[in-house]
């Protein structure tokens, strides 16, 4: 076994003490939450919009698209409930490339993951601070996830984790929403037991204590598309997918009904642009069928401030380094749309 041990990295509480949420900061993240939490639980009517840059690579671009969101929201607020992606962990389907901000706060530098814990709770903290939005960020290392407990009103827990166990067990003990995505191959039944499994309680290993949890009954689904054995995309979004989808979760008799509609991914054949006509129809479902608007919480969007994606040295501000998103203007455009629409 060939393991090399670089540096320790502090605990979580000598980085919170190092890097606290100031008392302002923690009243806006309390009363985000407040609000978010009513959404899923059907006791206000808002849209939810989760909406950000596929992997969160550039402090200032993201806090400068951040406060552009912030605007938007006061404009929106009677309407859409809007939760900034801020997605510091970038999964890597062979291990290859850019693995987000915990791994390099400098993508063009080398991995320093200590130096990457202080530059994705910065991040957040700047977000809530400066712009009065609390964000939401992917659980990809659970055991990390400590790290930004403070900070997160939503989480999401990736097609490729989902299946995981210590993701289903750590997600029972969150007091935010969980988003479980359905995994790559569209297999519903695995989604589901995860959500099933995160709502329960639990008592397991996480950070070398035996902890107990009481469940989050705030888990709920994430519709992402699927992709087949010949790597050809399926969407699930559709009036037929989600009616579907309310069936098993009624069989089950899950504590929230909500389910959260990804734009990206297989949903949209990996092509960014097609996102606002993908939110158009969802939202005329919603109008087609109470049993779908009261299920269909809010919609996920991969977007930055310019269009598309760049290689990691592209060096054009505000643009992708992962997948491609929509530009600032297409995204301030659909944000209003959905407002009028919803």
């Amino acid at each position: 076994m060939s393991l090399e041990l670089i540096q320790e990295i502090p605990s979580p509480s000598e980085i919170f003490k190092m890097m606290p949420l100031s008392e302002a900061g923690k009243k806006i993240k309390a009363e985000r939450d407040r609000i978010v939490k009513n959404v899923f639980e059907g006791k206000d009517d808002r849209f939810i919009l989760i909406i950000g840059p596929c992997s969160a690579d550039n402090e200032t671009a993201v806090i400068d698209y951040v406060s552009r969101l912030s605007k938007l929201q006061k404009e929106v607020e009677d309407k859409i409930i809007i939760i900034p992606r801020i997605y510091t962990n970038k999964p890597r389907t062979t291990g290859e490339g850019y693995k987000g901000m915990l791994h390099q706060p400098d993508a063009n530098k080398k991995a320093n993951m200590l130096e990457g814990i202080k530059a994705i709770r910065q991040l957040h903290i700047r977000s809530i601070e400066e712009t009065g939005l609390s964000c939401a960020d992917e659980m990809l290392y659970p055991e990390n996830y400590i790290y930004l407990e403070d900070l997160l009103t939503y989480v999401a827990i990736g097609a490729r984790s989902v299946e995981n166990q210590i993701h289903r067990l750590t997600s029972s003990g969150l007091e935010i929403p969980v988003g479980m995505k359905n995994p790559t191959s569209g297999d519903i039944t695995v989604m589901l037991n995860s959500i099933q499994a995160a709502q329960a309680a639990h008592t397991f290993i996480y950070r070398g204590w035996e902890v107990k949890t009481t469940g989050n009954p705030l888990a709920h689904a994430i519709l992402r598309g699927s992709v087949d054995q010949y790597g050809r995309n399926f969407p699930n979004y559709h009036y037929e997918d989600i009616m579907y989808l309310i069936k098993l979760y009624e069989k089950r008799d899950f504590a929230c009904p909500a389910i959260i509609i990804d734009l990206n991914h297989a949903n949209s054949n990996k092509t960014f642009s097609e996102q606002p006509r993908i939110a158009r129809e969802v939202i005329r479902n919603r109008h087609y069928d109470d049993n779908l608007k009261k299920y269909v919480k809010g919609l996920m969007i991969e977007s930055y401030l310019e269009e598309g994606s760049q290689p990691i040295d592209g060096g054009v501000y505000g643009k992708s380094i992962t997948d491609s998103c929509l530009g600032w203007k297409a995204s301030e455009d659909l944000i209003r749309t959905i407002a009028e629409k919803v």
